[in-house]
């Protein structure tokens, strides 16, 4: 299981003196395509220009924000948000290590959200400028950049088709899947992780009331489908949760 370095409070370092290292990286399976050899490596290595360390609740980046980095999530989580004319915020996802933050001010030159962390957290700063250059001469990191491209726009339709058309209980379900599979594909506990986000979070992430969401906890663990000790959740019935957000399941309406 990867483990994240101990933390240390940006005053105590200098942040442009920490350099990244890809081939040292607990995340660099996730991060980087398979098949890049040492040379590869060594050239991605060179244009990252630091680790960045973050405390809980601190901005990455905000909406508007000149377009420079993307930015690799080395530990720690994130959630991203838009903040519409009247001042009341969208989150529109949650970002875990092995996930790049950034993409969505490719097209603008400018960031359409706001990204804080979720916790103490560090991530590598990819200046784009740099990576496209270096996309001419590895086309296999070209080939793994549209990949995640791909993936990030399915996520996002992902999310329009959790808010338009399913029902309360599939759209928890859905969120709980998903989490579980993605802390799988980082070496963790596919059934049993801490979850990093406020209940409030959730529901503003699942267009849900914090009742709502507490609800749906109260009956997700009165039904055997899971267990709740603070933040830590255990998925017991994995199977049903994953028919219930396929839709091939349900329960019965909240009252």
């Amino acid at each position: 299981m990867p483990k994240p370095l101990p933390f240390v409070p940006p005053s105590e370092i200098s942040l442009g003196a920490i350099k990244a290292s890809c081939a040292q990286c607990s995340m660099h399976q996730l991060c980087l395509p398979m098949g890049l050899d040492e040379a590869d490596i060594s050239r991605l290595d060179q244009i990252i220009g630091r680790r960045r360390r973050l405390v809980r609740d601190e901005r990455l980046y905000q909406m508007d924000e000149p377009f420079r980095n993307l930015y690799a999530i080395r530990f720690g989580h994130f959630k991203t948000y838009q903040v519409n004319a009247g001042g009341e915020q969208q989150i529109t996802g949650f970002q875990m290590a092995g996930e790049l933050l950034g993409m969505d001010a490719i097209s603008a030159d400018h960031h359409h959200c706001d990204a804080v962390a979720l916790e103490d957290s560090e991530v590598c700063e990819i200046p784009f400028s740099r990576l496209e250059e270096l996309f001419g001469q590895v086309p296999t990191l070209l080939r793994h950049f549209h990949r995640i491209m791909s993936q990030e726009i399915t996520r996002e339709q992902n999310v329009m088709l959790l808010l338009g058309n399913m029902r309360a209980e599939q759209r928890f379900a859905v969120f709980l899947v998903n989490l579980s599979a993605r802390y799988a594909a980082r070496g963790y506990a596919a059934n049993s992780f801490q979850l990093r986000m406020s209940r409030e979070d959730i529901g503003n992430y699942l267009g849900l009331t914090i009742e709502s969401v507490s609800r749906l906890l109260s009956r997700f663990k009165k039904q055997g489908w899971i267990k709740v000790d603070k933040r830590e959740m255990t998925l017991l019935d994995p199977v049903m949760l994953k028919a219930m957000a396929a839709g091939t399941e349900h329960c019965s309406p909240m009252s």
